[in-house]
């Protein structure tokens, strides 16, 4: 049984030889040496060297998670750069290091690249994560949220509410209201409207998202329960 394995093996690692171009000298080593020279190409040629990398290196983020944000700032240090800065600041915010993010984030604002809609948008998030409203409707007001990064738009209507600006802050909101998507974003929606005392119109919303959900497969309703429960439950408050 082992033999007919490690003839499979061997004509396996030819073929890749063949299919990869890679050296002659190869196809003496798989069939001259078969068991060892077999291994040997396996593990350096079939699995990929920079796979094999890119493991380490996500490793290394979990053990030494600080280890990319110094190579970054290294990199920043010899290169004062818009990108150099802008990849600082995007590890800073996927390490939720918030404050971080926003200072480099600014930085790559200032000068020629200060109406750059993309970074103000990623500014936006870090502000809104870090509950500093005024600064969410700030840069809101600057980029076509509408066009362009409809992802925030529920933080800039939070941001509006919580800067008291309400008609704005339900403007906002009801952008987010299409059947048959955004179903996060209308469950907000409704409880704003609960909030502002519109709890009728917060109910047409939140049938309409329980009827949706009702009528679709049950891989579906699945990945929509979290919504659906919580939208049955604000429904028999109101």
């Amino acid at each position: 049984m082992f033999y007919y394995i490690l003839i499979a093996f061997q004509a396996f690692c030819i073929f890749h030889v063949y299919k990869s171009r890679n050296e002659n000298y190869w196809y003496f080593v798989i069939f001259f040496v078969p068991l060892i020279g077999s291994l040997v190409y396996f593990f350096s040629q079939i699995i990929n060297k920079t796979n094999i990398k890119n493991t380490k290196n996500k490793l290394t983020d979990v053990v030494n998670p600080t280890k990319k944000i110094k190579d970054l700032e290294q990199k920043l240090s010899l290169s004062d750069t818009f990108q150099n800065k802008i990849n600082l600041a995007d590890e800073y915010k996927n390490q939720k290091d918030y404050k971080n993010a926003i200072l480099y984030y600014e930085k790559a604002l200032d000068g020629k690249f200060k109406t750059n809609s993309h970074t103000i948008n990623k500014a936006l998030q870090c502000y809104f994560e870090i509950k500093d409203y005024g600064k969410v409707v700030d840069y809101g007001k600057k980029i076509p949220l509408d066009t362009s990064f409809k992802g925030s738009i529920c933080m800039y209507a939070i941001a509006l509410e919580n800067c008291k600006y309400f008609e704005e802050a339900e403007l906002q909101f009801r952008k987010t209201n299409i059947r048959y998507s955004n179903y996060g974003e209308r469950l907000q929606l409704s409880e704003f409207l609960v909030r502002i005392d519109k709890q009728q119109e917060a109910k047409i919303v939140l049938k309409e998202i329980v009827g949706e959900i009702d009528n679709m497969t049950e891989i579906n309703q699945k990945k929509h329960r979290i919504v659906y429960l919580e939208s049955r439950k604000i429904l028999k408050g109101i």
